[in-house]
């Protein structure tokens, strides 16, 4: 039998409360000089992701979703704005204190799966959980995506939909309160785009995390609680979903 799975509001709220704001932008500004030419990655953009929540980011390449992942990650700086972190504002930490805020609160997703070849997935998950304060195991986050069977193969020995569970499951075994995962199915067919969604929904779902993605492919847009899409450096629209749908009735 299908499951429906409910909206943010009706999954993360009780009613007559509101999910805790995770992270904040203010006034976010973001540009680069290249050669004689500024280029404007964002322009003075307003957001609040909160507590559960699962973010949809559209929009053509230049728009300025990776820039905005790239801030809220720790991964890049803003010109000027602010971006709060439970009510920390990251634009005045130093480069330590970002780093701490990475490896403490933030898991990547990229297109490409950086898993390193001369381990299993076994150990590409430990290189996480050895360094973090309160992780899940290895072994525990490898079976939360569904590989289970598969800890001890080396990444030659898996498809390119396993890797990129792999890299996920690397990115949740710290307990991160963000994941933000840019274009994860990007490199990905049909088929197997759908079985790397059902694992970052799962993980969205499962722990809660507040879980931002990035895709160009409109119809994932169906999967997410919110909907922006971005244009100019801008949010051009937000929409939200009554209902979020499932990997399985995708079609593209």
């Amino acid at each position: 039998m299908e499951r429906s799975v409910p909206s943010l509001a009706e999954a993360h709220v009780r009613p007559g409360s509101v999910p805790a704001p995770v992270l904040e932008t203010r006034a976010l500004v973001k540009t680069y000089r290249m050669g004689e030419v500024q280029v404007h990655a964002l322009r003075g953009v307003d957001l609040t992701f909160r507590e559960g929540e699962l973010v949809v980011l559209l929009g053509p390449s230049g728009s300025g979703k990776s820039t905005l992942l790239n801030i809220l990650g720790g991964l890049d700086r803003a010109t000027s704005g602010q971006v709060l972190y439970r009510g920390q504002d990251l634009t005045r930490s130093t480069d330590r204190e970002l780093t701490l805020y990475r490896r403490a609160h933030v898991g990547f997703v990229f297109q490409f799966y950086n898993v390193l070849p001369s381990l299993t997935a076994r150990e590409n998950v430990a290189l996480v959980t050895e360094i973090s304060s309160d992780p899940m195991s290895p072994e525990e986050a490898l079976r939360l995506v569904g590989l289970g069977e598969r800890m001890d193969h080396f990444p030659a020995q898996l498809s390119g939909g396993e890797q990129q569970r792999v890299a996920i499951a690397r990115a949740v075994a710290k307990q991160p309160d963000l994941l933000l995962c840019d274009e994860p199915t990007g490199a990905l067919d049909q088929e197997t785009g759908r079985v790397v969604l059902s694992a970052l929904l799962r993980v969205n779902e499962e722990l809660g995390r507040t879980t931002l993605l990035i895709t160009h492919n409109a119809v994932i847009a169906a999967l997410g609680d919110r909907v922006l899409r971005f244009a100019d450096g801008r949010v051009a629209s937000e929409s939200h979903n009554s209902r979020r749908a499932r990997p399985e009735e995708l079609s593209w």
